[in-house]
């Protein structure tokens, strides 16, 4: 009699992994931790965080809830977290970059330039897309 072999990766922990992996939290190297560049590129100094207004990071403030269960808070300094199940997957700086746009601070320092790590809040404040898994999360009712 042959036995099968099952999977024991649920969706929820592939979810998961996944963002560990965006989040960096992948392990002690800090080289990993870095986000893409190109091998011709020098790696990239941080610019230091920028001070926030709160009214600029306003549309932010709050808690963004996504499908998986894991949730965005911003406070109206621009700090933020990002977390599922009691572990934070990020924190840091929300910088806004133009009307409903952000981009997040990375290793504590501005990456300077708009990438996946950030987000885009929908013109009537309700959704809230965080482009390093391109999902879609949900303003919570304060």
């Amino acid at each position: 009699m042959r036995v099968r072999a099952r999977s024991i990766l649920s969706p929820a922990g592939a979810a998961i992994a996944v963002a560990l992996v965006l989040s960096g939290c992948g392990g002690g190297d800090k080289k990993a931790d870095a986000p893409a560049k190109a091998d011709s590129e020098a790696p990239a100094k941080l610019a230091p965080l920028p001070k926030v207004a709160p009214a600029d990071v306003k549309p932010l403030v709050g808690r963004w809830v996504g499908i998986r269960q894991d949730y965005f808070f911003f406070k109206p300094d621009g700090t933020g977290v990002w977390m599922k199940d009691k572990n934070t997957l990020w924190s840091g700086q929300a910088i806004p970059e133009s009307k409903g746009r952000f981009r997040f601070s990375w290793q504590g320092g501005d990456p300077k330039s708009a990438s996946y790590w950030g987000a885009e809040v929908s013109a009537d404040g309700k959704k809230m897309t965080f482009a390093g898994t391109n999902q879609t999360y949900t303003k919570a009712k304060a």
